[in-house]
């Protein structure tokens, strides 16, 4: 498994902007291995990156990341809902995905910094920029679930990471397979359309474990599916326990696609915040927008005339 070494015009454009704004991205933070393909376009795409809301430092010591970690992170900055808007909006991209760190030491988790962000970013483009949230799961808040699932997002995503059984050998401890469940439940529950996940496969899981996570995920109404290679960012984290056979991912994707999930990328180097899906979920997210926007005329049209005079015979 390669990539190619990041660089290019539009790498240097995104990362040069990041940098002048202060903004972090899980690209970097997370080390992810498709960023020289994601910040630099190519292939007649839009070059992507995918924002880290809430400073790079987490309250979290997941045994699979590289994103730093501490007990007592900086405080939020106040400018970065209005910095993110306007960078991402001056950027003229059509799809964005917003991800975040953990911030179990703040009341509300980050909810309310969250929404902020995507409210603004919704109101510098019109409306027409589609967003995808991958958010925390802000220790089963519903309060703060729901704040972020309505807040005008089109994509509601929270990693589940791995199988139920190794919940605990893979992520924090006030991480669980339950409670990540419960987080996508209750946004589908406040009205949220679309509902996104991700499964890292690598860490000791059976194949069975596997479909049977799937089966559970889509029962709970969750639409789009990720499966990628966990890779070890660095030896203090947790060894890969297999590398799994490209044509293993095929398997589970046609699996997937069978049990009636939306979308599924399956691969060794697909990650949650891949672009391969937001260009698939563009077209859908459009097309129900569409379909939406024509019912309302034809429910208008319905309401303007009226219904048809009834014949009365004296």
């Amino acid at each position: 498994m390669k990539r190619v070494i990041p660089g290019g015009d539009k790498y240097a454009d995104i990362k040069a902007k990041l940098r002048e704004l202060k903004l972090h991205t899980v690209c970097e933070e997370a080390r992810c291995p498709n960023m020289g393909e994601c910040w630099g376009g190519g292939d007649g795409h839009t070059a992507t990156a995918t924002i880290m809301l809430m400073g790079d430092t987490c309250t979290r010591g997941c045994r699979f990341c590289a994103v730093k970690t501490s007990r007592a992170p900086p405080p939020l900055d106040p400018n970065e809902p209005e910095n993110v808007s306007h960078a991402i909006a001056a950027w003229g991209l059509d799809y964005v995905v917003l991800t975040s760190v953990d911030r179990d030491d703040l009341p509300d988790g980050g909810a309310a910094h969250i929404a902020q962000t995507i409210q603004l970013l919704k109101q510098k483009t019109q409306g027409k920029l589609l967003v995808e949230a991958l958010v925390p799961d802000f220790q089963g808040n519903r309060d703060s679930v729901n704040l972020v699932a309505q807040s005008g997002l089109d994509v509601f995503a929270h990693n589940v990471e791995t199988v139920e059984r190794l919940q605990r050998v893979v992520r924090d401890r006030r991480a669980n397979w339950r409670q990540s469940l419960g987080v996508l439940t209750a946004a589908k529950e406040v009205g949220v359309q679309v509902t996104k996940t991700s499964i890292m496969l690598g860490c000791g899981e059976e194949k069975d474990e596997v479909i049977a996570a799937m089966r559970e995920l889509r029962a709970h109404g969750v639409d789009v599916l990720t499966l990628g290679q966990y890779m070890r960012p660095t030896k203090k984290h947790m060894a890969v326990s297999e590398f799994v056979t490209p044509a293993a991912f095929e398997a589970y994707q046609k699996a997937a696609e069978q049990m009636g999930f939306l979308y599924v990328a399956s691969g060794p180097m697909v990650r949650s915040s891949y672009r391969a899906g937001e260009f698939y979920l563009k077209n859908v997210l459009n097309q129900r927008k569409e379909a939406a926007a024509a019912s309302a005329v034809e429910a208008a049209a319905d309401v303007a005339t009226g219904p048809e005079p009834v014949a009365v015979q004296l």
